[in-house]
């Protein structure tokens, strides 16, 4: 990743962070630990690359271990020092550890401990989610959350064309599939003016 030095380090207190964490509350496979910078931060990373530079509001849902919110915060620092980020986790031990990381790195966040569902519509610029639910329940989030005009990032893996073609029989919108950087078979899908079909 192309980070400043200070960047780079906040990511490393992060990294640290995650794996003391992890064997308590799980916040990512333990499998993917030893490819923690791939397959977590730089998967995370490449969302910030879609984000207009003027974006000033950031809204993850199922923040679970802070992919992609807490890393896209933490670069945003130097990239997009305007963008705050609000990290939406409803489980209270995984909230926990992303307010410790924020507190650690100096994070520019707000955790709300709440489910995306009953989460006051928070009009944000950009809304994202990595492994939170399939399509067609996920736009329902989003469609809550997404202020008019807005975007979503979602990373999605192999089965993405199925979960559109799903999606479609009760929403509208406009997408657009970035190839992942970091794995062959995923793409982030880029979704704008969400609507309900009919």
């Amino acid at each position: 990743m192309n980070v400043s030095r200070e960047t780079r380090a906040r990511l490393e207190v992060y990294a640290a962070l995650l794996r003391k964490w992890n064997p308590a509350i799980n916040l990512v496979a333990k499998s993917t630990l030893p490819d923690l910078w791939q397959r977590h931060f730089e998967d995370s990373a490449q969302l910030l690359d879609l984000c207009p530079q003027d974006t000033t509001t950031w809204c993850d849902l199922g923040s679970g271990g802070g992919f992609p919110g807490m890393v896209v915060a933490i670069i945003a620092r130097d990239t997009h020092p305007q963008l705050r980020v609000t990290l939406v986790e409803s489980d209270q031990r995984k909230a926990t550890f992303l307010r410790a990381v924020a507190r650690d790195t100096a994070a520019e966040v707000a955790v709300c401990t709440e489910r995306a569902e009953r989460l006051a519509p928070q009009g944000a610029d950009v809304v994202s989610a990595r492994a939170l639910a399939p399509l067609p329940l996920l736009l329902g989030y989003i469609f809550r959350h997404l202020k008019p005009g807005g975007a979503a990032f979602l990373p999605k893996g192999a089965n993405a064309d199925m979960e559109l073609e799903e999606a479609l029989a009760t929403w509208r919108f406009e997408v657009q599939k970035t190839p992942s950087k970091t794995d062959p078979q995923a793409v982030i899908l880029t979704i704008g003016d969400l609507t309900r079909a009919g």
